[in-house]
């Protein structure tokens, strides 16, 4: 619904003491009657439907940029300033005069359609989607890194949590939004701070595989650079916790002064003469200096160009990439369906995905995954090519393994199926797409039934036709997942 929080409640606003323009012909009136039905501005009931109106003016920005559930303090506060609000208009004393009545009506309508929108973001599916995986990202992170940190033990970050936290990141991505500015802004914060959490746990693991501490006994400043390398341990579980909102009492605030406060220990340091002891120092300064760049999120969001990318630079550069690809990908269905296998543009699908290679994200996660949709585009089309050619090129001998054969023969029916999916523009409740999943789950089926009978040949080629038929449902359920920036 969109929300009118800035039209005038009066149609056009006060001039002075000229009289309102309701719109529409105006009859020629007896002039008392003028007297009576004109309302100059100072009249009472129009100063407080004005004094409405300039609230509503304020809080509507307020209201359309809320990200939040219904349990949420601004969440409360708004649904009771715009309550109060409500309440005030119905109060106004319109004397029973149609004009005093029509702004009193108007103005009443605007409190309620903010109400509505309100509510409307906080319970929509979406943004209970957002909240019920930011949820599970945090009790993963609770379980493997800040409960076993409190309690004295030692915090689990390997490869199989920085795996699992990045397909929550994957599922946040692909959180429908519908084009609503709070939704962008809800998925957009709970995706800066996953991610951030995530490149500090990559960060940790690599830094688990140093040589490191060094022994107190190499050099006099060794001792307290390894005091310092505790330390930093454990603000690197604070920093998770605040980024997952599991720390009460800490803020970023004052993490953020002791992290500085050991760069200052460290620079007072004199480990002139030493280059190892340098190279030591520099390294724990690096890592201060990496949880220090993620203590900047306490507005991350408020700023609407990193969640509403519509006119995104990086956004356009990959829409242009991928207007490209549809064009080559129409002429080159087009000469498939003619028999002709001359048009292979493959050099030119590879200068593409070197092209979205070098596309600045920024960081943004949505960003990042419009690139991969992208780059999966790209690549779709290259092993549509490769696998015609290379149908083109078989000549199978006598001596072929039968299960080798047929294999063979469902990569020939994958690949007329891989045609149709590429030239597929539907959605998932088209009859076409229910007949082309099952279609390739049939080819599945039939792959799952050859027996390579030991031959190592088979084998290899049945897991790959696997492989290859399993990347083309998933490219069909990419395609109508109907994903947004």
């Amino acid at each position: 619904m969109a929300v009118r929080w800035l039209c005038s409640l009066f149609g056009k606003p006060f001039d002075g003491g000229k009289r309102m323009d309701h719109g529409g012909p105006q009859q020629q009136q007896h002039p008392m009657d003028q007297q009576q039905q004109s309302y100059h501005p100072q009249h009472p009931a129009m100063m407080r439907l004005y004094e409405v109106q300039k609230e509503v003016a304020s809080l509507g920005p307020q209201v359309c940029t809320f990200s939040g559930l219904q349990n949420d303090r601004e969440y409360k506060r708004l649904e009771r300033d715009l309550t109060r609000l409500l309440l005030e208009v119905d109060q106004v004393d319109t004397e029973g005069k149609m004009e005093l009545q029509g702004g009193r009506k108007r103005a009443a309508q605007e409190v309620e359609g903010l109400l509505r929108y309100l509510e409307e973001n906080a319970k929509h599916p979406s943004r209970q989607a957002i909240e019920h995986l930011s949820t599970e990202a945090r009790r993963l992170v609770d379980e493997r890194v800040v409960a076993p940190q409190r309690s004295g033990g030692v915090a689990e970050i390997n490869d199989e949590l920085v795996e699992e936290l990045q397909q929550l990141v994957l599922r946040l991505t692909q959180v429908k939004t519908e084009g609503r500015v709070p939704l962008r802004k809800a998925r957009y914060r709970a995706l800066t701070r996953l991610c951030a959490v995530q490149d500090v746990l990559e960060g940790r693991t690599q830094q688990q595989t140093l040589s490191l501490p060094l022994s107190g006994d190499t050099h006099e400043a060794v001792h307290c650079i390894n005091q310092v390398m505790v330390k930093v341990s454990v603000a690197r579980s604070q920093l998770v916790a605040l980024l997952m909102g599991l720390s009460g009492r800490d803020s970023c605030a004052h993490l953020s002064r002791i992290l500085t406060e050991m760069q200052v220990e460290l620079d007072a340091l004199d480990v002139s003469g030493n280059a190892a002891i340098r190279n030591y120092r520099k390294q724990v300064v690096e890592e201060i200096n990496g949880l220090l760049k993620h203590l900047d999120l306490e507005g991350e969001g408020d700023d609407t160009r990193r969640y509403d990318l519509a006119h995104n630079n990086s956004i356009r550069e990959i829409e242009a990439v991928r207007a490209h690809v549809h064009h080559l990908r129409e002429g080159i269905l087009r000469h498939c369906a003619m028999g002709d296998l001359g048009f292979r543009p493959k050099a030119e699908l590879q200068s593409l995905l070197t092209h979205l290679d070098q596309v600045d994200t920024a960081k943004n996660p949505c960003i990042r995954e419009a690139r991969r949709r992208a780059v999966v585009e790209v690549q779709a089309i290259i092993t549509f090519l490769d696998l015609r050619e290379a149908l083109a090129r078989r000549q199978p001998g006598p001596a072929e393994h039968p299960a080798h054969r047929a294999v063979w023969m469902v990569l020939g029916s994958l690949s007329d199926l891989q045609a149709q999916v590429l030239g597929f523009d539907g959605k998932r409740v088209d009859k076409s797409y229910i007949i082309l999943e099952e279609m390739l789950t049939k080819q599945l089926l039939a792959l799952d039934a050859v027996d390579p009978q030991g031959d190592e040949m088979t084998k290899m080629a049945r897991k790959q036709a696997v492989k290859f038929a399993q990347n083309i449902l998933n490219y069909l359920d990419m395609k109508t997942d109907e994903w947004e920036y």
